[in-house]
């Protein structure tokens, strides 16, 4: 059989994800982690210009021997957000978030495993109320507080004596060694509980649990996907021996660093979540080690990535589960999972560093892609989100999608999305909570902007409380606006971070216009109520251009992404009234290329409630595009992949509308590019078959990739497993009637590993009419390994022609290559 995806049980020891199986299908590509490595480390770029790291401030700050950082996290509930960011909160606590406990089985109070050790219990409430809490404490919200605080105490009641907490059998269902893995969620949900209500309780909790940790041997700190994702517990051990001094919990993070899967000298997983959160690690043990090359591997491992697999906007990257060689077009999707968790981690890496590459890269997916992941309403929403879609239904897409389930409708998805639905709420609130940063020299640093009010201590000395209100409605606008609310002046640096995609930012303080330099402006003096700053981030409208994504283009203006708007109907396709399950299908043309070097023009609009909707959206542009008739979607309703640009197209100049990314639930992002010299399209080849592996690719065969051998599995594959001994066939509508005499196989084999093979025999056959005809063939239908089997025939003119294939007794076969001429 092929290495396929494979369910949580065949994994390899040391990978296998005991306890509570996270999905029933998990694609894990161990092999293609194995041979891919990065490349040589680029220095990673000095932190600019900014506030100074250090160990002052009026917050909890690094103790040595841990590195000095320029920035302290407010406590939550520190900072209240106003205008659409308000919105989307509340849109939380009323929708998925807010009251997925209502629909959740794994989210029921009674019975579960994390409030009786007895009972069975995984990732699912961690997840989830780590987000769930934090929605309460950034909005107040008193039903939230209140389930939240229930969570807390009956948690916290089960620890034993040696530390441990939560459901017993995962003490040692890891090789009978503990999996540590849910629990890292957990410790994050109880730091913000304990800023929040300063519960005393949380410090000998958490120490308790991880000197449990610390008396492991070795290699439980390697099992399993906490062996990934030890980032989460350092930022946790290092949170509290910020609190006591402990030097116990810095040999603890040794031990997690050892244990940790090996981030410093390649990529150690393909797995988009891991990756999201795993590659800051090096740099989060650089705050200890103080060594470059810890520093550099996350930079790196960022940009190596990003390289390759992020070719397109949004923010993200091609990880549809993992990211694979040859699945890098702009329709591949990003987790859901994988962009609450890239957020999460650019905004630690903003606070450790000063890099505004990271808090740039935060907003461009708070704004593009994490409002897109879910429908308008936020009651349900979709396990991956694709910088082009054009039809988010409930089918397989065999292959193009590496999981064997419908990845694209929205749903509630207990079951069928599950990790995903449970995560997605720390998106918001923890956005809410990284806006503003307390800085060592005693300031406050608007980090990302959104209408808002902090209330923080600056100033020398015991420092003063101060409120700052924000005023804005960015990114939809360049202008911001706080206005400072102190009972007396007081003294403090604030500080401005200039977006990398504005040129000409100004800051006037009262009216008058005030010098100011580098990546965060620096306004410091003396503060008095009423103080007004105005800050304006001039917005271009620029277009991007993907080089390694065949030329194709995105349009961007400031922090936002635009997107082709398509009609979308909604249609309900399960669930209740109350929580609907939804397809969006497209009412509209979206096969356009833009015309190169059209203008762009900014036409605003009366903004509705929601401005990450069709009919809320304020700011929409409009420009110049031709449709290209060759470009469809596949057999499986998937949109097409990208071909050369520039692309001629004959057909009429027409003016589309452009909405932001995250409004538009279907969409085209990554757009040709059109011109009266470029490129003719081709209709791609419309393939079937009798039969698809769910994880394999019915276009794999015409991706056009030349195979190393038979057995190659770094490149897209067709087989009919796990089908055996049968007769199948795979069919080509070549979209026009073309002289066919000559046709070449490359069949995969995959033995050593699994259970495909050459076929037995093979034939071709012709639509000739209605009827299905074999071709007169004048050499041998070879099935040799590692090359391609030509065989030639008597020239047919026909439409569709066939490959039919018979299996070997007890085995399945399948395609790398398959051509026609």
């Amino acid at each position: 059989m092929p290495e396929r995806p494979r369910p949580e049980h065949e994994l390899p020891p040391r990978i296998q994800p005991e306890g509570m199986p996270r999905r029933d299908f998990l694609g894990v590509s161990l092999a293609a982690a194995a041979v891919v490595t990065a490349g040589t480390a680029p220095a990673a770029a000095a932190r600019p210009s900014g506030p100074p790291a250090g160990r002052g401030g009026h917050y909890v700050p690094q103790r040595a021997p841990l590195r000095p950082v320029p920035f302290q996290k407010l406590p939550p509930g520190a900072i209240e957000a106003r205008g659409w960011l308000a919105q989307q909160l509340e849109l939380q606590v009323n929708g998925l978030c807010g009251r997925y406990d209502e629909i959740s089985d794994f989210l029921g109070y009674e019975g579960n495993g994390w409030v009786d050790p007895a009972q069975g219990a995984w990732e699912e409430l961690p997840y989830w109320l780590r987000g769930f809490g934090d929605l309460g404490y950034v909005t107040g919200d008193v039903g939230v507080l209140s389930r939240t605080q229930r969570w807390m105490e009956g948690i916290l009641k089960t620890q034993q004596p040696d530390g441990w907490f939560g459901p017993e059998r995962l003490r040692t269902s890891l090789e009978d060694g503990p999996d540590f893995w849910p629990g890292m969620p957990l410790l994050a949900a109880f730091r913000s509980w304990h800023e929040y209500s300063g519960d005393e309780r949380v410090i000998p909790f958490m120490t308790k649990y991880l000197r449990f940790q610390n008396t492991q041997p070795p290699e439980v700190f390697n099992r399993s996907w906490g062996a990934f994702r030890w980032g989460d517990n350092i930022d946790s051990a290092y949170w509290l021996y910020n609190r006591t001094g402990e030097s116990w919990l810095l040999d603890l993070v040794q031990k997690m660093h050892s244990g940790s899967a090996d981030y410093i000298d390649g990529i150690p997983t393909w797995h988009n979540v891991n990756l999201a959160q795993g590659f800051r690690e090096p740099l989060q043990y650089w705050l200890l080690s103080g060594d470059a090359k810890h520093r550099e591997a996350t930079y790196r491992n960022y940009a190596t990535v990003m390289g390759l697999y992020g070719q397109f906007p949004g923010g993200g990257f091609a990880g549809d589960e993992n990211s694979r060689p040859g699945f890098g077009d702009p329709r591949q999707g990003f987790e859901t999972c994988g962009i609450v968790e890239l957020m999460h981690s650019c905004e630690l890496l903003t606070r450790f560093t000063g890099d505004i590459a990271w808090t740039d890269r935060c907003e461009e997916l708070a704004f593009n892609s994490l409002p897109a992941s879910y429908d308008p309403q936020q009651q349900v929403m979709h396990y991956i989100t694709c910088a082009n879609s054009v039809q988010l239904d409930d089918g397989l897409k065999h292959g193009q999608f590496q999981n064997p389930f419908p990845m694209l409708a929205y749903k509630y998805g207990v079951r069928q999305y599950r990790c995903c639905p449970h995560n997605y709420g720390m998106g918001w609130p923890y956005y809410v909570q990284e806006l503003w940063l307390a800085t060592t020299d005693n300031g406050l640093a608007a980090s990302m902007y959104a209408a808002s009010k902090v209330t923080a201590k600056v100033g020398p000395g015991s420092g003063e409380t101060v409120t700052v209100v924000q005023d804005t409605e960015y990114p939809f606008s360049e202008t911001i606006t706080f206005t400072v609310q102190t009972e007396r002046p007081v003294r403090f640096p604030l500080y401005l971070r200039r977006p990398g995609w504005t040129d000409g930012a100004a800051v006037k303080v009262n009216g008058q216009q005030v010098p100011v330099a580098g990546d965060w402006m620096k306004v410091e003096r003396t503060w008095r109520a009423g103080d007004r700053v105005e800050v304006t981030l001039p917005m271009r409208t620029t277009r991007r251009v993907w080089e390694d994504n065949q030329r194709s283009v995105s349009v961007d203006r400031g922090p936002l992404t635009y997107s082709l708007q398509i009609d979308e109907r909604y249609e309900r396709i399960g669930g209740t009234a109350e929580w609907p399950e939804l397809a969006v299908y497209p009412e509209s043309p979206w096969n356009y290329g833009l015309v190169a070097d059209a203008p762009v023009d900014v036409v605003r609009r009366d903004a509705g409630d929601n401005p990450f909707t069709t009919d809320g959206v304020p700011i929409a542009l409009t420009t110049l595009a031709r449709r290209i008739p060759q470009w469809e979607t596949d057999t499986e309703d998937v949109v097409g992949l990208l071909q050369p640009s520039p692309a001629r197209s004959d057909e009429p100049e027409e003016t589309v509308t452009l909405i932001p990314m995250g409004a538009a639930r279907l969409r085209i992002t990554s757009f040709p590019q059109v011109a009266a010299d470029g490129k003719e399209w081709t209709y791609r080849t419309r393939i079937s078959a009798s039969h698809v592996f769910d994880g394999d690719s019915l276009e794999a065969p015409d991706s056009g990739r030349t195979p190393e051998s038979s057995a190659d599995t770094s490149i897209p594959r067709f087989t009919w497993w796990d089908r055996r001994g049968t007769t199948e066939w795979i069919e080509y509508d070549l979209r026009s009637v073309r002289e066919l005499s000559e046709v070449s196989a490359y069949w995969f084999d995959d033995t050593g590993f699994g259970e495909c093979r050459v076929p037995q025999s093979w034939r071709v056959l012709w639509l000739d009419g209605g009827t299905w005809r074999p071709v007169q063939n004048t050499t041998p239908y070879d099935v040799a390994l590692d090359r391609l089997n030509t065989t030639t025939f008597t020239p047919v003119r026909t439409q569709y022609v066939r490959v039919e294939a018979v299996l070997r007794p007890t085995f399945s076969g399948g395609l790398l290559q398959l051509a026609f001429s």
